[in-house]
């Protein structure tokens, strides 16, 4: 931890979701949060939620992950202006409506690879230099239930970013343990966020309520964050109750 109890987090897709939910648990924990995305007025708005709350920090940061100069210059600018980076949280992400192997596009596939894997990677090695510095340092890298189970749904290119994700973690703490840095690769089941409009069925109301909700999530980074620095959570699993994928397979049997 920073001297004085300064902790910097920096959030990747911040403006909804799951990077929104995180940053606000964060912040609720006494950490600054900059969160960053593609749309200003989501960032502004978490912004401005974060803030109004009692001893709330938030700042917004602009950006295309998959833009590796900006991502490096972002991550300069957060250093230029705190001294530090203590978390980074990778959580933008996006999937595609054409998923499947008859109607997947190359363009979708290059999107998602841009964005859910060299993005991670891209925030990954812009926050090194400070972490190592540090000699401290975490990372939650959010993943998906499809980075552990391959299933037809999420389709081929998000399944393969997501399972990439995942080794990615790992060899990052394989060789960057010795200079006291940590990442969780956060591999939850289906969440009740925005990205659900981008599936072909969109679920409906009652189905969304049953899944994991974004808080949920918030919850899990925030506890993540705030393990002391010699405990590394390599890897969480985590779906609702009621799983479908585990419902259907019983509805087969």
């Amino acid at each position: 931890m920073a001297a004085g109890g300064k902790r910097i987090a920096w959030v990747t897709g911040g403006g909804s979701g799951i990077g929104q939910a995180g940053a606000e648990a964060l912040a609720a924990d006494g950490w600054t949060v900059i969160v960053s995305g593609r749309r200003r007025n989501a960032l502004d708005e978490v912004v401005r939620i974060i803030d109004a709350r009692d001893g709330g920090r938030a700042e917004a940061v602009e950006l295309d992950v998959s833009r590796s100069a900006d991502v490096e210059a972002a991550a300069g600018r957060i250093v230029d202006r705190h001294g530090r980076i203590d978390l980074l949280v990778n959580s933008a992400g996006i999937n595609v409506p054409k998923r499947s192997w008859e109607d997947m596009e190359i363009d979708g596939w290059d999107r998602l690879v841009d964005i859910n894997l060299n993005g991670v990677l891209y925030c990954m090695r812009a926050v090194l230099p400070a972490m190592r510095a540090q000699r401290d340092g975490c990372i939650i890298n959010v993943s998906s239930w499809a980075g552990r189970h391959v299933s037809k749904m999420p389709g081929p290119a998000y399944t393969t970013t997501k399972h990439a994700v995942l080794a990615l973690t790992h060899s990052f703490n394989m060789d960057e343990c010795v200079n006291g840095l940590r990442a969780c690769c956060l591999s939850p089941a289906e969440v009740a966020t925005p990205i659900l409009k981008q599936r072909p069925v969109v679920p409906t109301a009652e189905e969304q309520a049953r899944m994991l909700q974004p808080e949920d999530l918030g919850r899990t980074i925030a506890f993540v964050a705030a393990m002391p620095p010699h405990v590394c959570v390599n890897e969480i699993l985590i779906s609702p109750t009621w799983n479908r994928s585990f419902v259907a397979m019983a509805a087969h049997r």
